[in-house]
């Protein structure tokens, strides 16, 4: 499993339908929202086997527009391997 950060641009004419839409999904908690901020989108945060997956809690009426990123965690010794990484690069 990855996890995934899904962000959900929409328009204001498209919100009341998308968080109708995300609320029968049964993915109501799960999404923050911008929406009274003026900021039409909205973000979760997933466990999924893949992308493509991953973008299923999506509704299809605004999954184009979705962007997805792939999210990791470093470790300490993960950071001074990269670093020591850079410096042989030099």
């Amino acid at each position: 499993m990855h996890r995934y950060l899904i962000e959900s641009p929409h328009s204001g004419e498209e919100c009341l339908e998308l968080v109708s839409q995300v609320i029968a999904a049964g993915y109501a908690t799960r999404f923050d929202w911008g929406c009274k901020a003026g900021v039409h989108k909205g973000w979760i945060v997933i466990d999924a086997e893949d992308e493509h997956q991953a973008l299923l809690v999506v509704p299809a009426l605004v999954r184009p527009k979705a962007a997805i990123v792939r999210l990791n965690k470093f470790s300490a010794e993960d950071i001074e391997r990269l670093h020591k990484n850079e410096g042989d690069a030099r």
